[in-house]
């Protein structure tokens, strides 16, 4: 072999070897880059940021912490967690615009969740009583309703409410999240999911807010 084409050879050697290293750099961060991107902004179609991951995922951590999952079986995990997030990656554009009326005397204890639904475009409104609800839902429109059972000294409150709903010609899907929920007693037609787990009222949230903007609810 001539010097010549040696030192051709010679010379396309650092070029190779900047292939090789971004080629092993790729295979090195291409899962997790994967598992990053949907927690990072979601850019909309003029450019626009539509949602911070980062911050939706922090706060449905923090709505876990607050939420005494010991009282859950079984408990809402990291996996749990990430399932819900890979799915608003997807669902984000359903939930923007969406409406709840939150009906929970402790809404304190619902602080994180709500900010999250805000944070994904979502209006929030939260009320302490039935009386209350009802004169939310005679001026505004919602697409659901969350709301707990225990309010007070009534025990049911929850269900009653639901009553009072059917008797008024209010029809919308209800979400119960209570800690002490309880299928096995009977589920009123109007629930649409019961649970005491964050994860769950998340992804209920999501089901009804696709049915709503696919029509089908």
């Amino acid at each position: 072999m001539s010097e010549a084409l040696w030192g051709k050879l010679i010379d396309m050697v650092p070029a190779m070897l900047w292939v090789v290293f971004a080629f092993v750099v790729y295979l090195g961060l291409r899962k997790p880059l994967r598992e990053a991107l949907p927690r990072m902004t979601k850019i909309g179609a003029l450019g626009v940021v539509e949602v911070e991951f980062a911050e939706v995922e922090r706060l449905l951590t923090k709505a876990v912490e607050s939420s005494g999952q010991e009282e859950t079986e079984p408990l809402v995990s990291r996996a749990d967690r990430q399932a819900v997030i890979r799915r608003l990656d997807h669902a984000a554009v359903y939930l923007k615009g969406g409406r709840i009326l939150w009906v929970d005397d402790l809404p304190e204890g619902n602080s994180y969740l709500t900010a999250l639904f805000r944070q994904l475009g979502m209006v929030v409104d939260e009320v302490t009583s039935t009386d209350e609800a009802l004169a939310h839902l005679e001026r505004n429109a919602y697409d659901l309703v969350i709301s707990d059972i225990h309010r007070e000294m009534d025990g049911q409150a929850g269900i009653k409410m639901l009553h009072t709903f059917r008797a008024r010609g209010i029809n919308l899907p209800v979400v119960i999240h209570a800690a002490r929920f309880d299928p096995t007693l009977g589920v009123d037609p109007m629930i649409f999911g019961g649970t005491n787990r964050v994860d769950d009222v998340v992804h209920y949230v999501i089901d009804i807010m696709e049915r709503v903007r696919l029509g089908d609810g």
